[in-house]
Formats: C-alpha cells, sequence, structure tokens
C-alpha cells in the first residue's frame, strides 16, 4: 500500500505482524498487467524500488545480496553447468550474475510477465546487462507449463526466481512442478528457488517446500540463507535441491577465485550459508 500524505511506501506482512516502509521522493511508474500490478518508485536511501501487487521485489540498494545467493551458490555446486534454466527472474539481475560464469554455455528465462522485464530495461538497466549476451534467451510465457515441454536430462541448473507462492506464482510451489524439473535435469542437476523468510516462513512454506521436492524424486534438499533488508524480517533463504544425492561445492577453486566482481557472494559467504541455525535444526529432528 502506498501512503501517499506521508510520502511513504508500506508493505505489510500479515504472518509476520509488521510492516516495512520506504519514504518515497516520486512515483515514477504504475501499471496493471494482465498478470499483475507493478509499481516503480524512487525512494529516500534505497534508491529505485519495484514492488508487485505490494509486495517489495527489489531495490537498488541492496538486490545484489539476493541476485548472488540465488545464482552463485547453485552454480559452483554443480561440476560443470552448462545449460542454465531460470523460471521467472523477469527483473534479469539474476540472468545477470548466471551470465557472469564462463562455463555456461546456455541460459534460457521464461518469464510470464515481459513487462516486468521491459519495465526493468527502463528503471533498472544495471541488472539487464545480460540481456544482449548471445548465450541468452528470453521466453515470455508460464514457466510451468513450458518445462513441462522440456527434453528429458536436457539442463543442468534450474533456477526459480519467483515472487511469493501467489497469483501467477503459485503452481511454481507444487510437487507437479518440481516432478517436471526433475525429469529436465541431467542426473547431477540441481534446482534452487527461493524460499521466503526462515523466521517466519519455516512452516508454512519451508518445510513443505522440501517435503514437495522429496515427494518429487529429489535425492536431497539443502536451506541456504542471507540477509535480505528489503523484505519481511530482514533475513530471507533459498533451497536447492539435489537430483544426485548431498549438496556440496562441487567447484572449489573457482568458488575462491571466481574471475568476476561479487558484492555479498564468496567462499566463505557459500559454506556459512548452509550452515543452519539451532532453532531449524531442532524442527528438523
Amino acid at each position: 500500500m502506498q501512503d501517499t500524505e506521508k510520502s511513504w511506501f508500506t508493505e505489510t506482512c500479515t504472518e509476520c505482524g509488521t510492516a516495512l516502509s520506504f519514504e518515497i521522493d516520486e512515483i515514477l511508474h504504475q501499471e496493471q498487467t494482465p498478470f499483475q500490478k507493478i509499481e516503480i518508485y524512487s525512494t529516500k536511501s534505497f534508491g529505485k524500488l519495484m514492488a508487485i501487487d505490494g509486495f517489495v521485489m527489489l531495490t537498488e540498494r541492496d538486490n545484489f545480496i539476493y541476485h548472488e545467493m540465488l545464482a552463485h551458490p547453485v552454480l559452483f555446486s554443480h561440476p560443470n553447468p552448462g545449460h542454465v534454466l531460470i523460471a521467472g527472474g523477469g527483473d534479469c539481475g539474476t540472468l545477470r550474475e548466471v551470465a557472469k560464469h564462463i562455463c555456461v554455455q546456455k541460459i534460457i528465462q521464461v518469464e510470464i510477465d515481459e513487462r516486468v522485464t521491459r519495465l526493468s530495461e527502463r528503471f533498472f538497466p544495471e541488472l539487464c546487462e545480460a540481456i544482449q549476451d548471445p548465450r541468452v534467451e528470453l521466453i515470455f510465457e508460464d514457466a510451468v507449463e513450458w518445462v513441462q515441454k522440456l527434453k528429458q536430462g536436457s539442463v543442468d541448473v534450474i533456477i526459480v526466481d519467483s515472487t511469493d507462492p501467489v497469483g501467477p506464482a503459485r503452481g511454481l510451489f507444487s510437487t507437479p512442478f518440481y516432478r517436471d524439473c526433475l525429469l529436465a535435469l541431467k542426473p547431477e542437476g540441481l534446482l534452487v528457488q527461493q524460499s521466503e523468510s526462515p523466521l517466519v516462513h519455516f512452516e508454512s512454506i519451508i518445510r513443505p517446500m522440501h517435503a514437495s521436492m522429496r515427494k518429487a524424486g529429489f535425492a536431497a534438499t539443502e536451506l541456504i540463507h542471507y540477509p535480505q533488508p528489503c523484505y519481511p524480517t530482514g533475513w530471507w533463504s533459498a533451497t536447492i535441491a539435489n537430483k544426485a544425492g548431498r549438496l556440496a561445492c562441487a567447484r572449489q577453486e573457482s568458488a575462491k577465485h571466481p574471475g568476476f566482481r561479487t558484492r555479498y557472494y564468496n567462499h566463505a559467504i557459500h559454506h556459512s550459508s548452509l550452515s543452519a541455525p539451532q532453532f531449524i535444526r531442532d524442527r528438523e529432528q
């Protein structure tokens, strides 16, 4: 919701019983697409902000954390991630991070709402640097349906960069979708998906997600966690599912010396993000 009188954008988290507000300078853009409402604001201290259906998707100030942690841990955990599929990810920030890996030969991004990408090109051009990369193919379709048509064993890594599990993104959190992903992945394939806040959503989203992935046939699931100031609680997570077995950093030396610049991710962060807080370990027993 937007408080125009006080010039604040406020996202209310009913599960948390809290709200997060950003002081805004200007409303840059608002539109209702066939799928969702997209808003772009200029804020006092977090740069430009994109919201979808009233929920903050990204800000200029802190999006690098989310995008780096959704891309680099899973890619360095795969021995040879040649073919990568991004489901969602319309702002193209995750795409930018994936494209930094020279070992990746093909990147297909399937986003249901083309307007998210076109508005990102306009308002967040730094996130869209990889769009012109010859390895990249952008497809604007429903990723749930598109994955069903993938050739079995054709993809190394699937990254699900989705909004919350409501509206168009609901199907991306389902057992049938994970089963289709499993079939599309090669024997050493990995799937990663953003999985909300460990502090608030462990029982409602994270635990059911892990159960659905295992029910679909994945051999193991791991939670990685990281700070995300613009999201509820300021603490976020992603879940990695492994087709073959336990997760490990398969390219240790590359993770230590990636050959490209990051602002949050590094080899030590990779390993520490896999260390579960005690309350999560207690719940998993």
